[in-house]
C-alpha cells in the first residue's frame, strides 16, 4: 500500500542529517507505507542512511550543498531558495513530487519561502503557525498563531479559528473542538476591538463544526477545558515560550530538590515512576511538529533541537494531515463561513452571489 511521500530538509536543525535520518527510520518502523525525499549534502546523508536497513527502499536523495543558515534573514533566504535544501524541499510539494514538507531549519525563512512558493488558500489572508501543547485533558490542545503574524485583525482570527478547528479534527480526532480566543480576561467586555469583533463573528458561526466558548486566559491553557486556542502571533509566541520555560523550570527545580540530601534521593527512588510520566508529558519531542496552516500545500516545522523521536513525531503529524486531507477540510469550512456571511449581508430581494434583481424587471 502506497502511503504519503514526505519531503525533508536534511540540513535543517541543530544536529544535521544524523538526527533527521534516524527520525525518518523511526517513523518508517511504525509506518512502512511512508516514503521520503531528502534534500541536502549527499556525502553527509548517505552514510547515515546506511546505518538504517529499513530505509534502503524508502528514500530518494536529492543533492545540494547549499542550505539556509539559522541566522539568515527571510529576504536573503528567498533570493537563493531555489538551490537550497529548504527551498528544494518546499518546491517538491509545489511540483507534486511530495505530499508534505518538513524542515527543522530557520522558521522565518521557512515561512517566507513556503508562502511565496505555495501561496495562501482562497479565503485565507495570512497563514498561521499551529502546534500541539500538553494539557491535563485527555488530549493535547492546538494553539495558533505562534509567531507567523505579529498583528492580526478580526478576520484573521476567525480564519485561524477555522483552520485550528480543522487541525484538531484531523490530528486529535475531535469531532467538534472547543475553541477559545486568548484574552486578558474571560468577560465579554475585556480585550481589544479585534478580539471582541472576532468573538462576535465566531458566536454566530454555529453552523461550523466546532464550538466557540468565548475567551480564555493564559493560566487556563493547560487545564483541559479547551481544544483550540486562537491568538495573534505576538501573544502566541510569548505564551508558548513562557509555557516551555515554565516546564523547564519545574523539571530543573525537581531535579535540584531530589539531589539536595540523602532523604531526597530516597524520595526520588520512590517517585521515579511518577516523575517519568511527568517527563514524558512535558517532553517537547512528544509534541514536535508545528504546522503552517492556510497554504496550498502542507508544511511542518520541527524544533531545531529535536531528537530522532521528535523528528518521527513531526513526520507522523505530516502523514496524518495528508491522509485526512486537511487542506480540503479547511477550504470546505471557509466556504461554509463565507456563504453564511454573504447571505447575512445580502440586501433583501437579491440572491447571494447573483446581481440580477428578482421580479418582473429581470430580462
Amino acid at each position: 500500500m502506497t502511503g504519503p511521500c514526505i519531503a525533508i530538509d536534511a540540513m535543517g536543525g541543530d544536529v544535521g542529517p544524523a538526527a533527521i535520518v534516524a527520525g525518518v527510520s523511526a517513523a518508517r518502523r511504525k509506518d512502512r507505507s511512508l516514503s521520503f525525499l531528502l534534500f541536502g549534502d549527499e556525502a553527509l546523508i548517505r552514510p547515515e542512511i546506511a546505518r538504517h536497513a529499513n530505509l534502503a527502499d524508502a528514500i530518494t536523495v536529492h543533492h545540494t550543498s547549499e542550505k539556509i543558515e539559522p541566522t539568515e534573514k527571510p529576504s536573503q533566504a528567498i533570493r537563493r531558495a531555489r538551490t537550497t535544501s529548504m527551498g528544494m524541499t518546499i518546491n517538491a510539494v509545489k511540483d507534486g513530487q511530495a505530499h508534505a514538507a518538513l524542515s527543522a531549519g530557520n522558521t522565518g525563512a521557512l515561512m517566507a519561502i513556503a508562502k511565496l512558493a505555495l501561496r495562501t488558500m482562497p479565503g485565507i489572508d495570512r497563514p498561521a503557525l499551529a502546534a500541539l501543547l500538553p494539557s491535563l485533558g485527555d488530549k493535547d490542545l492546538v494553539m495558533l498563531d505562534l509567531g507567523a503574524n505579529t498583528e492580526c485583525d478580526a478576520q484573521n482570527l476567525v480564519q485561524f479559528a477555522v483552520m485550528g478547528a480543522a487541525y484538531a479534527r484531523t490530528v486529535l480526532d475531535i469531532e467538534s473542538p472547543r475553541v477559545k480566543l486568548l484574552n486578558i480576561g474571560t468577560e465579554e467586555l475585556k480585550g481589544t476591538g479585534e478580539l471582541k469583533e472576532a468573538a462576535a463573528l465566531l458566536r454566530d458561526a454555529t453552523y461550523l463544526p466546532f464550538r466557540f466558548n468565548g475567551f480564555t486566559e493564559g493560566d487556563q491553557l493547560s487545564r483541559g477545558e479547551v481544544d483550540v486556542v486562537v491568538t495573534d502571533g505576538f501573544s502566541g509566541n510569548i505564551a508558548l515560550k513562557t509555557a516551555e520555560g515554565t516546564a523547564r523550570f519545574v523539571t530543573d527545580l525537581l531535579r535540584r530538590a531530589f539531589t539536595s540530601s540523602l532523604r531526597s534521593k530516597a524520595g526520588f527512588a520512590l517517585s521515579k515512576p511518577a516523575l517519568h510520566m511527568l517527563k514524558v508529558h512535558l517532553d517537547p519531542n512528544n509534541h514536535n511538529g508545528a504546522v503552517f496552516l492556510g497554504l496550498n500545500g502542507l508544511v511542518v516545522k520541527s524544533h531545531g533541537s529535536a531528537t530522532p523521536k521528535g523528528i518521527a513525531n513531526a513526520i507522523k503529524v505530516a502523514a496524518s494531515m495528508v491522509r485526512n486531507d486537511i487542506t480540503r477540510k479547511i477550504g470546505d469550512d471557509l466556504d461554509e463561513f463565507r456563504a453564511h456571511a454573504f447571505a447575512a449581508d445580502a440586501p433583501a430581494g437579491k440572491a447571494v452571489g447573483n446581481e440580477t434583481p428578482t421580479g418582473d424587471s429581470a430580462p
